[in-house]
C-alpha cells in the first residue's frame, strides 16, 4: 500500500491503524485513508493551477478530515493557511485575501460564515481557483469528496516539502501571516523534523490527545508530528475537563497538550471525579501558550506526577525552551532552558544585560527563517539591531545563574486568555466604529482561570451614558464585528481616556484612573446615598 512519506515502522499495518479518532464518538480515519485522500487532494490542487509555494485556506472545526487536507499541502510544496473557526466572515475574507490563497476548503457545518466570506471576496474581485466543502455542498461550492474521488491514489514521483502559514497580529493590530521559508527538499521517509517534539519520546506507539482547536499552530503541529511517527491522534470538539480525563483512560493517552486554563478547570473538578479516571498511561502532559501560576502547576504535578512538561515558543518558530517537572520544582516559575536556539536578554538599545536583569528575549539561530507576510516593518522590528540572526517576538524575561529563562511580561499589548492570543488593536478598532464610542483602549487584566481577561476602557460620545444597557449594546455590536473569544468581559467607562497631545496613551494614568473608578463604584454601591461618596465622585472624575 501507499504510505505517507513521513512515517516508517514497517512492522505496523498502516492500512488499518487509526491515524485520527474523534474521541467522544469513536469514529476514526485510518492511515490508508489519510494517505490516499491527501494524494488525491494534492493532485487536484496541482490540476487547478497551484504551484510550489502557493497557499490555500482551511476553515473547519475539529474534523477528522483536517489532517489529510494539511498533508496534501505537506506533500506538494504548498502552504496551508489554517483559519480560526471562530472568525467572522469579514475576518475570514481578509485572511483569504491577504494570504493570496488560491483555494479554500471548509465543511458543511461552517457553510454560512464561509459562504458569506466568499461573497465578500467576489465583491472585491478576488478570484479563487476552487472552493471545496466537506460533508455536503451548498451554492458556490464543490463537493470535496466528489472532486478528489476523480484522481488516482498512487504516490506521485516528486513530493516537495510543504508547510503551514498561520496568522498573528501585525503592527497595526491587523492579522499578519507568519511566513516560513519552505525547505528546498523532497519529502523522505521518517518523521517531521522537530527536535522539541522528538524530545518527548513520541513514536509509533504514541497516542496523542489534542485538547485544543486544530487551527492553532501548536495543536496542529503536534497532531501532524504524531502521525509522522506513526502514532494515533485523538481529537475533541472542544475542551471539557471531565471528558478529557475520560479520554485519557479510554484510549490510554500517552501524550497530550494543554494550556494553563485547562489545568485550572481540571483542578476545580470535584475530588470524586478526579479519582474516577485512571491517568497512569500519561508519559508527557505538555503545556504552554500562556503563563501558568506556580500554585496551579504545583497542584498539577502533585496530582499527575512528574509528567508535566512546559515549553515556551511562538508560531514564528524562532526558538524553544523546555522544562521538566523535576527541573521546574527546583526553578519554580521558569519556562526552562533552550532546546532550539540560544537565548539572549537585551535592553532597549539591544545591549545584552547581565544575569537576573529583565530585558527583551531574543533567540539566536543560524538564520532567521520567518517573516511577516506583507509587513516589512514588523519583520524588521523582530530582528536584533546588531545581530541579523537574533530575533524576538516581543516577550520580556530574565535568565538565572543556571541558565533558566523566566518570562516577566510582554513588550506588546498582546493579551493571552486561556492560551489564545488576543490583539487589543483589533477590538479597539471594532469598538471605535460604534457611534457611541469616542475613544477606547483594550487591556488584559489578571484572571485566575483564564490567565488574563479582556477589559475595554471606553470614553463615550455625547448623548451616551455609562450603564449596563450601554455595556450590553457594545457587546452585541462587537459580536457582529469580531470573534466571540475577543469580546471584552467587562467595560469601564471614563470621562476621558488619558493621552498625550500626540495621541499616545498615558498607560500609568490610565491604570490609576481605572483603579479610582472601580473604588468609586464600590463605594457608591455600598453607600448609594452617602454624601461623601458623591463628593469623592465629583473629585476623581477625569476631565
Amino acid at each position: 500500500m501507499n504510505q505517507l512519506p513521513f512515517y516508517g515502522a514497517a512492522a505496523i499495518d498502516y492500512s488499518k491503524k487509526p491515524a485520527i479518532i474523534h474521541g467522544p464518538s469513536g469514529k476514526s480515519v485510518t492511515y490508508a485513508e489519510v494517505d490516499q485522500r491527501s494524494i488525491q487532494l494534492a493532485r487536484h490542487l496541482q490540476a487547478v493551477g497551484l504551484k510550489r509555494g502557493d497557499r490555500f485556506s482551511l476553515f473547519m472545526e475539529n474534523h477528522l478530515r483536517y489532517p489529510e487536507i494539511c498533508w496534501a499541502a505537506m506533500r506538494s510544496g504548498l502552504l496551508v493557511v489554517p483559519v480560526n473557526s471562530l472568525m467572522t466572515s469579514d475576518e475570514m475574507a481578509y485572511i483569504i485575501e491577504d494570504s493570496d490563497s488560491k483555494l479554500v476548503v471548509t465543511s458543511h457545518r461552517m457553510r454560512d460564515i464561509a459562504t458569506s466570506a466568499l461573497d465578500k471576496l467576489t465583491a472585491k474581485d478576488h478570484h479563487l481557483l476552487d472552493a471545496l466543502m466537506v460533508d455536503g455542498v451548498t451554492a458556490g461550492w464543490h463537493s470535496y469528496e466528489d472532486v478528489i474521488d476523480k484522481y488516482p491514489v498512487d504516490t506521485p514521483k516528486e513530493q516537495w516539502q510543504g508547510g503551514t502559514m498561520v496568522y498573528s497580529s501585525g503592527t497595526s493590530g491587523i492579522p499578519k501571516g507568519i511566513f516560513k521559508q519552505l525547505p528546498e527538499r523532497l519529502i523522505t521517509a521518517g518523521p517531521l523534523r522537530s527536535e522539541p517534539m522528538r524530545s518527548y519520546g513520541m513514536d509509533d506507539q504514541a497516542i496523542y490527545l489534542s485538547t485544543a482547536p486544530l487551527y492553532h499552530a501548536a495543536p496542529l503541529g503536534y497532531c501532524l508530528y504524531t502521525q509522522s511517527v506513526g502514532g494515533t491522534v485523538i481529537i475533541m470538539d472542544k475542551f471539557d475537563p471531565e471528558l478529557s480525563l475520560r479520554l485519557v483512560e479510554k484510549y490510554g493517552i500517552t501524550h497530550s497538550q494543554w494550556v494553563p486554563t485547562m489545568f485550572v478547570r481540571l483542578l476545580r473538578l470535584p475530588e470524586d471525579v478526579k479519582k474516577r479516571y485512571c491517568i497512569d498511561s500519561l508519559k508527557a502532559a505538555i503545556h504552554g501558550a500562556g503563563p501558568c501560576s506556580i500554585e496551579t502547576k504545583k497542584a498539577m504535578i502533585e496530582w499527575w506526577g512528574p509528567v508535566i512538561f512546559e515549553y515556551y515558543g511562538s508560531s514564528e518558530g524562532n526558538g524553544v525552551t523546555s522544562i521538566s517537572s523535576e527541573e521546574w520544582l527546583r526553578h519554580p516559575g521558569s519556562v526552562g532552558k533552550p532546546m532550539l536556539g540560544v537565548v539572549h536578554i537585551c535592553d532597549d538599545d539591544g545591549t545584552e544585560v547581565t544575569c537576573g536583569v529583565e530585558g527583551l528575549v531574543y533567540f539566536e539561530r543560524e538564520t532567521v527563517s520567518f517573516s511577516y507576510h506583507k509587513d516589512q516593518g514588523k519583520t524588521i522590528s523582530a530582528q536584533h539591531p546588531g545581530h541579523e540572526n537574533w530575533s524576538t517576538v516581543g516577550d520580556l524575561g530574565k535568565v538565572d545563574e543556571d541558565g533558566y529563562l523566566y518570562l516577566t511580561g510582554r513588550q506588546s499589548a498582546l493579551i493571552i486568555s486561556g492560551g489564545v492570543n488576543i490583539y487589543p488593536q483589533i477590538v479597539e478598532n471594532a469598538l471605535s466604529s460604534h457611534p457611541g464610542v469616542e475613544d477606547a483602549v483594550v487591556i488584559g487584566v489578571p484572571n485566575e482561570e483564564m490567565g488574563e481577561e479582556v477589559t475595554a476602557v471606553v470614553q463615550l460620545s455625547s448623548g451616551w451614558a455609562p450603564s449596563e444597557d450601554t455595556s450590553v449594546a457594545l457587546r452585541d455590536y462587537l459580536l457582529q464585528k469580531i470573534a466571540r473569544y475577543m469580546i471584552p468581559r467587562s467595560f469601564t467607562f471614563l470621562d476621558q481616556i488619558p493621552r498625550q497631545p500626540t495621541g499616545k496613551l498615558r498607560k500609568h494614568d490610565l491604570m490609576n484612573a481605572i483603579s479610582r473608578e472601580h473604588e468609586l463604584q464600590e463605594m457608591v454601591s455600598t453607600n448609594p446615598c452617602d454624601a461623601q461618596s458623591v463628593s469623592i465622585a465629583s473629585k476623581i472624575k477625569m476631565g
